[in-house]
């Protein structure tokens, strides 16, 4: 039963990538998901925003002592050198104690880092880079345009910087999506990751407290990368690979994922709920479901339920309840 797909380039034994988490912060906790069957990894992203928040925090401290904040710009790089010697360390030893393939990631929220950080991870080893991208739509002076321009200008320098393969983890969060994600493979990307998992508040309504909501996600939340990856499929630029992230927590959610068109899954919240062994059980599962079908490979069936093959087109694209409840399916011959 051959498992192997090729992602970003990189080869991988299976298509089980555990995305960036506190799961891949060090590299024991990495080697245990490689020896318990991971295709890859992507690296825990370094994040800029932290950084910041660090800085911000050192000049508190200076002025609760008593002193002026002055001119402490000598923090800031030290803070930053140390975040990121400590990330590019990290880089360096999965290199040297792992076979799979390790893929940085990077969060930025301006735009002047995302380069200098790309060209670090590269000196260090990595081989991809996943740029985790978001701009919270909640800036109501800034335009569709002057949004998407934005998302363009990052990829754009990033490519000229950088020559390892570049993936970019995006949201749905575009009045246009699909031409949205079009334009975004046509700039020399190697993959799209649908989609990123972002942090969610709730309120406390006897505390009156902003509270974190639900951070893992569930194993129904595979359905908007699921649909989105299928009416992708085949219709970006060869060059550029589909992978999905999002609620896939055993091996029938993979599949899909695959029958969808995608080339690689990634994996977090199931592994945080079951552990390490967990990609065991969704790698058997698959093997399982491929023999009853008469697969032995995932080529045999990549992106045969994608849209671009179907007979049926229109209802990847239904948004409203027509045949739910009165137990209507639609089949894919």
């Amino acid at each position: 039963m051959d498992l192997s797909t090729t992602y970003l380039g990189l080869k991988l034994k299976n298509p089980l990538i555990v995305g960036s988490s506190g799961l891949t912060s060090q590299a024991q906790k990495i080697k245990e998901l490689e020896e318990s069957g991971a295709g890859a990894v992507v690296l825990k992203s370094i994040f800029e925003e932290e950084i910041a928040l660090e800085y911000d925090q050192v000049l508190k401290e200076i002025e609760e002592e008593g002193f002026s904040r002055g001119n402490y710009d000598y923090y800031d790089y030290e803070i930053r050198a140390n975040r990121l010697g400590e990330y590019t360390a990290l880089i360096r030893e999965c290199k040297k104690c792992l076979t799979i393939p390790v893929i940085a990631s990077v969060n930025c929220t301006y735009s002047h880092e995302w380069v200098s950080f790309a060209k670090e991870l590269e000196a260090a080893g990595a081989g991809a880079l996943e740029l985790n991208m978001f701009f919270l739509p909640s800036d109501f002076t800034r335009s569709r345009e002057e949004q998407e321009k934005a998302y363009l200008g990052v990829v754009d320098k990033i490519r000229r910087a950088v020559s390892i393969p570049v993936a970019l983890k995006i949201s749905f969060y575009f009045s246009s999506l699909g031409a949205t994600i079009k334009l975004l493979s046509q700039m020399g990307v190697a993959g799209i990751v649908l989609f990123n998992r972002f942090f969610q508040i709730d309120f406390d309504i006897e505390k009156f407290k902003v509270v974190p909501s639900r951070t893992l996600s569930g194993p129904d939340d595979y359905a908007m990368p699921l649909r989105w990856i299928a009416i992708m499929a085949k219709r970006i630029g060869g060059g550029c690979d589909l992978a999905a992230s999002g609620g896939v927590h055993d091996g029938k959610s993979a599949v899909k994922m695959i029958l969808a068109g995608a080339k690689a899954v990634q994996v977090v919240s199931a592994i945080y709920k079951n552990g390490a062994g967990h990609i065991k059980a969704i790698l058997d599962e698959m093997k399982e479901w491929m023999n009853r079908h008469g697969y032995g490979s995932l080529d045999q069936f990549m992106g045969k339920m994608s849209q671009a093959e179907s007979e049926n087109p229109a209802v990847y694209e239904r948004v409203q309840f027509m045949r739910y409840f009165g137990g209507g399916e639609w089949s894919m011959r």
